[in-house]
């Protein structure tokens, strides 16, 4: 039945298993989903990890670029940004081993958005992050051309 009613209505399957667990009903728990669902959550977690370094690099980077469109909704994009990943990352202490190649894979991703929303090619961005993690988190970190 679980199985069943976690393909038909996972809301369900979660509560369901939710008491089972909390009622030490281990046999009756439907443990292989279970095992899937926990997994899934901590790569839930890098990816968000890796689309709020994404944001971050994105506008650092418009901000070196395009010195003359700096303004208000930037600064205010990147300390938010900054200051979600500090919770993220204090949420989430074991990211850490994860954080170079997050960074690798969000630059990536950042300098091609780059190219895209200024409208310059993407060769004008360093072909790697020109910053250190903790240069992009340093709240004083603002990039000059």
């Amino acid at each position: 039945m679980s199985s069943t009613l976690y393909d038909h209505d996972f809301y369900a399957w979660t509560n369901e298993q939710a008491g089972l667990l909390r009622a030490g009903k281990l046999s009756e728990a439907d443990l292989e989903h279970i095992a899937e669902e926990i997994e899934s959550m901590g790569k839930s977690e890098k990816r968000e990890l890796i689309s709020r370094l994404t944001v971050l690099l994105l506008h650092l980077l418009k901000w070196e670029f395009q010195p003359m469109r700096r303004g208000a909704s930037w600064r205010l994009s990147i300390a938010n940004t900054r200051d979600a990943l500090t919770d993220h990352l204090a949420d989430n202490p074991s990211l850490q081993s994860v954080l170079e190649a997050s960074v690798e894979t969000a630059y990536r991703r950042a300098r091609r958005d780059a190219a895209l929303e200024t409208g310059l090619s993407e060769n004008t961005f360093p072909s790697t992050c020109p910053w250190l993690f903790s240069q992009m988190m340093d709240e004083n970190f603002w990039p000059e051309a």
